[in-house]
């Protein structure tokens, strides 16, 4: 076990999966001389050379068509697209070809193909890049989304991701990539298994990616007002652990759904109406949401500061579901 920033782990997992099996290649904008913007690919294209690790020209929608006829044709692509901002401009590739061609090829064609992008606001990168695209990208069948919130989760889901005979997309958020904490050398991580992160008894905190953190804070000054939340880090958005949320509500009877995108149709209003499908008659009072309102994110600290989700709005939320 050793101690490794979030993006060292995510650079181990890539280096570790490219020595183990030659048809994995990674391209992207500035991964190779660069490194990646957050230096993620740091040192692999002086160790894979330039055919396994490439660099590209910017576009997105062009890339994602090429990861798809790469994963197609028996090699296992990972595309870096820099910011999650611009995946919509992958949705074609993604939603049109990705995600279907196994089943409209009736399991003929399998699509080992991993996208790894960043996203979150806190850096003050403005409205262009900052977003959480969650929903949009979960509410597509056929393909998985993962959001590690652990340096040792993103060594073992991005190595998952890789192994997966399918689509999966892998959302890190910036202001994880200098977290450090001890990561295994063997690690992977199941996709579609959530993981408490601290057990409680009276709320259940549901969160994935920085928003684990920010509950887990929450958590700490609920204690001090007498309140045992629990902490659920999902991991996976889909295919969601059903049987770890519900068993969570059955225990703290209260829920709160933390989630860094939008309400409208946001992935919190999923999970929430997935709470009271099955969980309904274990509740005490209606699941609560925390996200982000319903507005673009301000470039200004301040205002950016007062618009994403907290330890504190996270707090105030599940007193008002306890209380």
């Amino acid at each position: 076990m050793a101690m490794m920033r979030y993006a060292e782990a995510l650079n181990a997992a890539l280096r570790e999966e490219m020595q183990a099996d030659p048809t994995v290649f990674l391209f992207g904008e500035d991964i190779g001389r660069y490194g990646g913007v957050f230096k993620v690919t740091k040192g692999l294209r002086e160790e894979f050379g330039d055919l396994r690790v490439r660099d590209t020209p910017i576009s997105e929608q062009a890339l994602t068509a090429m990861a798809v006829t790469a994963a197609m044709t028996g090699t296992r692509p990972v595309l870096e697209i820099m910011y999650a901002d611009f995946v919509p401009l992958t949705l074609d590739a993604l939603v049109n070809q990705a995600s279907i061609y196994e089943y409209i090829w009736n399991g003929q064609v399998t699509m080992p193909f991993v996208m790894r992008t960043q996203g979150g606001g806190g850096s003050g990168a403005g409205a262009q890049h900052s977003k959480s695209l969650d929903a949009m990208l979960a509410h597509i069948p056929g393909l998985k989304v993962v959001a590690p919130a652990t340096p040792a989760d993103a060594k073992g889901l991005l190595k998952a991701a890789i192994r997966d005979p399918g689509p999966v997309i892998v959302l890190e958020h910036k202001l994880l990539y200098n977290m450090r904490d001890e990561v295994p050398d063997d690690v992977v991580v199941p996709i579609g298994k959530a993981v408490v992160r601290r057990e409680g008894t009276d709320v259940s905190l549901f969160a994935t990616s920085k928003m684990v953190h920010e509950a887990l804070a929450a958590a700490e000054r609920l204690a001090g007002d007498g309140v045992s939340a629990e902490v659920v880090d999902l991991r996976s958005l889909r295919p969601l652990d059903l049987e770890a949320v519900v068993a969570s509500v059955a225990k703290t009877h209260h829920a709160v759904v933390v989630n860094e995108g939008w309400r409208f149709c946001g992935y919190a209003a999923e999970l929430s109406a997935t709470i009271m499908d099955h969980a309904f008659d274990e509740l005490d009072a209606p699941v609560a949401r925390v996200t982000l309102p319903d507005m673009p994110i301000p470039y200004a600290e301040t205002l950016e500061s007062a618009m994403l989700p907290s330890a504190e709005t996270i707090r105030r939320a599940a007193l008002d579901t306890v209380r």
